[in-house]
């Protein structure tokens, strides 16, 4: 289905929270969007990890062998809709038919064990992310939070996603829109 003419599609884009956000879960979050149309829309905070669950514990739980010679995965908080699933948010050049999801040619997300089993075997994505849940929207809710200045948006870029440390994620995407993280404010204006 088409999005209205006034929607921008944010599938592939960044989602920065603005400081004031008042869902704790999501402060200074930073989420991938993997799919956005105008039923709603689907992404995974990409700079929470959640140091209680590690990689080989998750292969070890999923009854997956050879998780002591799994790569050094982290686990993220991928948001707060159904916390049991997980999903790989991965490099483009990696793609399983009919289970990733192809969100560009830079981004895929693929939420089966069999990427897991391809991981530990060596044959996985270059570069990977794995959250145990997922932010989700309902239609018009994320257009709705855009407007209330909750968010702001801008390119994703895989430097940012898979590369920068967690810690820096939120001030190195307000970067990539030349903000200075000390200028924002909680509170917001309309002229």
């Amino acid at each position: 289905m088409d999005m209205p003419e006034n929607t921008v599609n944010l599938c592939g884009k960044l989602l920065i929270a603005m400081p004031g956000m008042g869902d704790p879960r999501f402060e200074k979050s930073v989420v991938y969007m993997c799919a956005h149309s105008d039923n709603g829309a689907m992404g995974l905070i990409i700079n929470k990890p959640t140091p209680e669950v590690t990689f080989p514990k998750l292969l070890e739980q999923l009854s997956i062998g050879g998780a002591q010679d799994a790569p050094d995965t982290r686990i993220y908080f991928g948001g707060p809709v159904e916390l049991g699933r997980g999903f790989v948010l991965h490099s483009g050049t990696y793609h399983l038919d009919d289970l990733t999801l192809t969100v560009d040619d830079r981004f895929g997300m693929t939420a089966t064990r069999d990427v897991l089993m391809d991981m530990v075997a060596g044959k996985g994505p270059d570069k990977a992310l794995l959250a145990l849940g997922y932010s989700g929207w309902g239609a018009g809710q994320l257009e709705d939070e855009l407007q209330q200045n909750g968010w702001l948006t801008c390119d994703a870029t895989p430097e940012v996603v898979f590369d920068v440390p967690d810690a820096d994620k939120w001030v190195a995407a307000l970067k990539l829109l030349g903000i200075d993280p000390f200028m924002l404010s909680a509170t917001a204006g309309r002229a």
